[in-house]
């Protein structure tokens, strides 16, 4: 067990509670350790610590637009990559019309998020439909396809060598953030036992990156039934009720939707904003020191960044400070706004992410300068 050395002090002018009613015409900024779950200390500054004139080498917070990778590929193997480091794999799958084969993930858990479009995912378990906002949990080995009429556009979250759980709710309750029952789980219904054909299948797996096909002379997806604890689920961003307070700014950890032991997985879901007139009405500036941030922008308007559309993704690395857009932090400060609009997907990863080659026009080069 670690025991941290903690003798909360205070030294100067300071606010007697964090993200709350701060001295006059400071900012406040954060240092913690292990993200936002261990201890952390909030400095008071006369600037903005995101004030900067210019940012030069690999810290340097960037940007990117989805919405410009425009070819489809008809297999998640064939996804176009983000993010990655040992713990992880972040893809971009583009696809329409239905897959030809099954896929199988041997090096980790599965998570898909459904960006855009809707259709039938087929697996060992049965069939599940889905829809824009749902995320599918995929236990690693899990056989499956997806059958549409529509483009997809699907975030595909590799847990190398790991598996997603949910988390530690705590004095909340398990029913906080969403209730466990909430989660579907495919059945062996009409449309799962109809595509048992006889028919030639092939399975392509992936293990430590190399992919290996394996041919049946029948579909296998025939199961006829199952019983057990490790099984798919589907969640839909809309079931989720995220915890908030009026008087207080509540750190990201709180929306954390599923959690593996290197990164977690956090939804950020429309919510009514503080009302406390001393309290922060957006994110405070923070050093993540532990962790890299990746947010992927689902839906509506972020209210703590300028200029950033549905389908966009921002990288801040650890070890630079980040925190709300000039605008977003004057508009806090006025309380321009009572409720947030956006729904997005963050990512904190324990281990430095390295970052794909990106096609010209992809990148937001500018995204550094969007501060000043």
């Amino acid at each position: 067990m670690s025991h941290w050395i903690t003798l909360p002090r205070m030294e100067g002018i300071t606010s007697r509670q964090a993200h709350a009613d701060l001295p006059s015409d400071s900012y406040e900024r954060e240092l913690g350790k292990e993200g936002f779950y261990g201890p952390s200390t909030q400095m008071y500054h006369r600037h903005p610590p995101t004030g900067w004139v210019e940012v030069e080498g690999p810290l340097r917070p960037r940007a990117f637009d989805t919405t410009r990778l425009k070819s489809y590929q008809a297999s998640p193997w064939e996804a176009f990559p983000l993010f990655s480091n040992e713990h992880l794999q972040w893809r971009f799958w583009r696809t329409k019309g239905s897959m030809d084969h099954l896929a199988r993930n041997a090096d980790g858990d599965e998570l898909l998020f459904i960006h855009e479009g809707d259709g039938d995912l087929y697996c060992d378990y049965g069939h599940l439909a889905f829809q824009e906002g749902d995320y599918i949990l995929l236990p690693r080995g899990t056989l499956w396809r997806v059958e549409t009429e529509k483009p997809l556009g699907v975030l595909l979250l590799e847990a190398t060598g790991d598996s997603y759980r949910l988390p530690d709710k705590g004095i909340a309750g398990s029913h906080a953030v969403f209730d466990p029952a909430v989660l579907d789980t495919p059945t062996i219904n009409e449309h799962f036992l109809a595509q048992q054909t006889e028919s030639e299948w092939r399975v392509v797996v992936k293990r430590r990156d190399v992919l290996s096909t394996i041919i049946y002379p029948f579909n296998p997806l025939d199961a006829v039934g199952w019983h057990g604890t490790l099984l798919p689920v589907r969640l839909n961003w809309r079931d989720i009720r995220p915890i908030m307070s009026h008087r207080y700014h509540i750190p990201p950890s709180v929306h954390t939707t599923f959690t593996t032991s290197r990164f977690v997985v956090c939804t950020f879901c429309p919510r009514p904003m503080e009302s406390d007139p001393g309290a922060l009405k957006v994110p405070f500036f923070h050093n993540n020191d532990d962790y890299d941030e990746v947010i992927f922008y689902h839906k509506g308007e972020f209210f703590s960044r300028d200029n950033i559309h549905p389908g966009m993704m921002t990288l801040h690395p650890s070890g630079i400070t980040h925190g709300p857009h000039p605008k977003a932090f004057a508009a806090g400060k006025k309380a321009l706004h009572k409720e947030t609009n956006e729904v997005a997907v963050m990512v904190d990863a324990r281990d430095a992410l390295a970052v794909a080659e990106f096609p010209s026009g992809v990148e937001w080069v500018g995204y550094v300068d969007s501060w000043k």
